[in-house]
Parts: structure tokens; sequence; C-alpha cells
């Protein structure tokens, strides 16, 4: 039987368009339009059910968690927070107070209270899937912000459905190794932004390749650059992902991101009305939690040394109900 041509032609284009979207119509997102369409291609509302608390994280199989506690080769774990902010600066209007109660010979004890939120630019932490960022008034898988409002918190996706952890494998993308993006004491300038070509090309020079499951992590020098010339408030703006990565992100299936600053690169290149995009594009429409603020010198080093930039990846937020988030310890385990 013959197919006609414009038959053939219509049955290719939709092939085309369902298995690499991202690099087609879909790729560039330089517009408000595009972010809007971004929103509702990369969507993965009711992929798992309309009740699905875990997003992405859905993607960490079990499978996935034992070729991950492979990689602890070395046995050697290091830390990925950096310390908790306890000093008011530029870049840290929130910090925690911590106060040295009664001291006695039998001993003694302090009290921890931030002083705001631990959302922000300084405090590394993850952002639960749900209630953190909405976009029209709703969360991922639709949550909306009257059923906030009206539990007093986060009812579901909120940070205790990940009580269990994240364990599955990292990987470290060095940013500084791209050529043009780093100055050379070795950090990336605020508003430097990574792209989904520049995850690509690290892939290819890391010798790596990311997978379902997969936590991405991007190293910017960020604290590098704040020890050698102080904090900065956010006005002056932070390296990070291009709004564009999120069609990165829903190809391989990646569960989580992280990065040494907030993420979203600032500015974020788009128009003012889109704000924090990635964050929106990850949280809101594919589920894919966000690890922010992270401190990657020692594993960056580490990684330099052995030349080996995936490992074992391992974080527990706190139990707390209807949270929107956490702030934690992330472990790296080479």
């Amino acid at each position: 039987m013959r197919v006609p041509v414009i038959a053939l032609i219509s049955i290719w284009f939709a092939v085309g368009v369902s298995t690499r979207g991202a690099e087609g119509p879909g790729k560039s997102i330089a517009t408000e339009a595009d972010y809007q369409r971004a929103l509702k291609e990369l969507s993965n509302w009711g992929r798992w059910g309309n009740d699905d608390e875990l997003g992405a994280a859905n993607l960490i199989t079990p499978a996935k968690r034992k070729q991950a506690l492979a990689l602890a080769k070395e046995g050697r774990p290091i830390s990925l927070a950096h310390d908790v902010a306890q000093e008011k600066a530029a870049d840290a209007p929130n910090i925690l107070e911590r106060t040295l109660n009664n001291v006695t010979p039998a001993g003694t004890s302090d009290r921890y209270q931030y002083t705001g939120t631990y959302h922000g630019v300084v405090h590394s932490h993850l952002d639960a899937v749900d209630c953190h960022m909405m976009v029209d008034g709703k969360g991922y898988n639709g949550r909306s912000m009257d059923d906030i409002k009206a539990a007093g918190g986060c009812p579901k996706g909120n940070i205790n459905a990940l009580k269990d952890g994240v364990v599955t494998r990292a990987i470290l993308f060095d940013a500084t190794r791209l050529p043009g993006k780093a100055t050379s004491q070795g950090w990336l300038e605020p508003g430097t932004a990574i792209h989904r070509e520049d995850l690509e090309a690290l892939e290819k020079a890391e010798h790596v390749k990311v997978s379902a499951g997969d936590v991405i992590l991007l190293y910017t020098g960020r604290w590098k650059r704040r020890a050698a010339l102080g904090p900065w408030p956010n006005t002056t703006g932070f390296a990070g992902y291009y709004a564009d990565v999120a069609y990165f992100l829903k190809e391989r299936g990646v569960s989580f991101i992280g990065c040494d600053g907030p993420n979203d690169v600032s500015p974020t290149g788009l128009p003012p009305s889109v704000s924090n995009p990635l964050h929106r594009l990850a949280l809101v429409a594919m589920g894919v939690g966000i690890f922010d603020n992270l401190d990657f010198e020692r594993a960056a080093e580490q990684a330099r040394k052995l030349n080996r930039y995936e490992f074992l990846f391992t974080a527990a937020p706190l139990r707390i109900e209807m949270g929107t988030g956490s702030p934690l310890n992330p472990l790296a385990v080479f």
C-alpha cells in the first residue's frame, strides 16, 4: 500500500516533535511566550498519578541506588553544604541565631533560630517539590495556593515526602572548565549563563552521561569568589543555569538539580515578568527538586584529582511536616 507523501510528512513531524522536541521548536527560551510554552511542554503533572508527591524523584529506582552505591570507590565522604551563616552580610539578610544556654559543671546546650527564611541565596537547602514555587497560584501537580493557605503549610509534596532521603548518582559539572566562561581566578562572574549546550559540552569533557534519576550539580566558583572579594547583594546577580536547561532535565530524566548559588542565572535574560524561570520550570512543571547554595569547592578539588566527576550522592532533609524545604548537609562519596 502506498502512503501519500503528505501523510508521511505528517507522521515524520509528529514523531520528531514527540521524541526530539527539545531540539525542535521548544529548544529556545528567549521570550515570555517561550517560557509559557515550556511550562506546558515539559509538564509532568499526572505522570505518576494525581496524588504524586515525589515528582522526578520517582525516577530514582532501587537499581539506580545500587549503581550509585558502587561509585563510592575510595570511600571518601565530602560535605556539599556551606557553613550556616550566623552573621549578616550583603547576601545574608537572614541568619541562624545560635544562643548558648546556661553553662554548668554538668554541661550546656544551645538554641538555634533563623531570623527569617532559610530560602534565599546563602543557606544550603533543598526546596520541596510543591508550594515553594507556584505559577498562577498552582504548584506541581496542580496544588492550589488556597489549599496551602487552608492547611497552614504545604499539604502535599512537602519536604517530608523525602523523609527517607535522596540516594543516587550525582554528576558535578565544573563550569570553570568551559572555554571563555571563567576568570583567571577560577570562578564565573555574576550573570554568566550556563546553557544546555554547555552541559552537553561538559559531558564530553568530563566523560560522563546524565541518565534518569541523576542529580546534576553546577560548580561556578561562587564561594571562592566570595572568599576573595567578599559577599555581594542579589542585585549584582549570580552565575547559574539558563532557563533552556529545563529541556535537558526533561530529556535526561534528571531528578534533582543543584548549584553553589541560587541555580537560576541572574539576570535571567528574560523579561522581568518571568522571575526564577528555571526554578518554576523544574519545581512546578516537572517536579524536579532543587538544592540551592551548596558548596562544591572540596568536591571539585577531589573530582579534578581523580578525574572523575560522578559520585554517590546522599541527602536527608529534616522531617518537617508541611514544610516547603529544609536546610541540610548533602554528601558526595567518592
